[in-house]
């Protein structure tokens, strides 16, 4: 197997962040080789509380640390690691950060050559405003119904673009490092917003991909979730030639293209789709060279 690439492996990183994002970013960073540290509350990382399974993967390989940064020894602590970092990873408030002593312009003077990666909910001002993974979703048009998403995608999504932003504080501290031969090149914030990381996958959607009438919305009789016999099965026949294949394979008559945004090869398809098992849709599509999951029934 090949090794997995390591472009962080003499990066150290000091993070505060607590639930999700932050210790997901970090869990990245990690499995590209960076020395990851931790420093947690006295009550420790909420998750930990309510999922110890994610927590402790999340964590695996993080030193951690415990601190109260609100009194004198937590500051002792917190300013010890932060002289040893090169990256800070942060998802309080700004005006949390500030009342600590630790917002970037106390950071900077005091470290000059580290970077701050801060993941805040929304950008800019709207970093003070409360809200969460599902409120950013709802804000960006990704709530559709009543039901819940199928998991947190603003908050991985942002610990992505966190763990980019990481990346890309590695490269121009080793572009800078390279070109002036200076050990103590200048550091850089970095804002990474939920709000923006929501947007970000929400673009699909106010494209109208993902409306109803869009090809990946459900328009498209060979991009849907149809019921079968004893199940479901989730179909991506998308492209022209696997859509004429699952059209050859139900017996469907299509004369171009355009008649699999028609509600009668939906119907037709829906139809061979009900009679057939699981079991006989996984064959097909091997047989076949179809694109297609089947799932237990809803």
């Amino acid at each position: 197997m090949t090794a997995r690439p390591r472009p962080l492996a003499q990066v150290r990183i000091l993070s505060l962040a607590l639930n999700l994002p932050g210790p997901a970013a970090l869990m990245r960073c990690r499995r590209m080789g960076a020395g990851c540290t931790k420093i947690e509350p006295p009550s420790g990382d909420p998750m930990r509380h309510y999922d110890r399974a994610a927590y402790d993967e999340l964590h695996e390989g993080v030193k951690l640390l415990e601190a109260d940064l609100k009194t004198g020894e937590g500051q002792a602590v917190v300013h010890r690691e932060l002289a040893r970092a090169d990256v800070l990873l942060t998802s309080f408030r700004p005006s949390a950060m500030k009342k600590l002593g630790l917002d970037w312009p106390q950071l900077q003077a005091r470290y000059p050559s580290l970077c701050q990666v801060a993941i805040v909910g929304g950008p800019g001002a709207a970093a003070e405003v409360p809200g969460h993974d599902l409120t950013y979703l709802a804000e960006n048009g990704l709530v559709t119904g009543t039901a819940l998403p199928a998991t947190l995608f603003a908050d991985m999504a942002g610990s992505l673009m966190a763990s980019e932003a990481v990346l890309q504080a590695a490269l121009l501290q080793a572009e800078r490092y390279a070109g002036s031969g200076d050990v103590h090149p200048r550091g850089r914030y970095f804002e990474v917003a939920l709000a923006d990381a929501a947007g970000y996958l929400a673009l699909p959607r106010r494209w109208g991909l993902t409306q109803p009438t869009g090809a990946v919305g459900g328009a498209h009789a060979g991009y849907r979730v149809y019921p079968c016999a004893d199940g479901r099965v989730a179909v991506a026949a998308l492209e022209p030639h696997f859509a004429a294949a699952l059209c050859a394979v139900a017996g469907v008559g299509v004369s171009d293209m355009k008649a699999m945004f028609a509600p009668a090869t939906h119907e037709a398809i829906a139809r061979f789709l009900a009679g057939q098992t699981r079991e006989q849709l996984d064959r097909l599509a091997t047989e076949h060279d179809l694109p297609l999951h089947t799932l237990a029934p809803a």
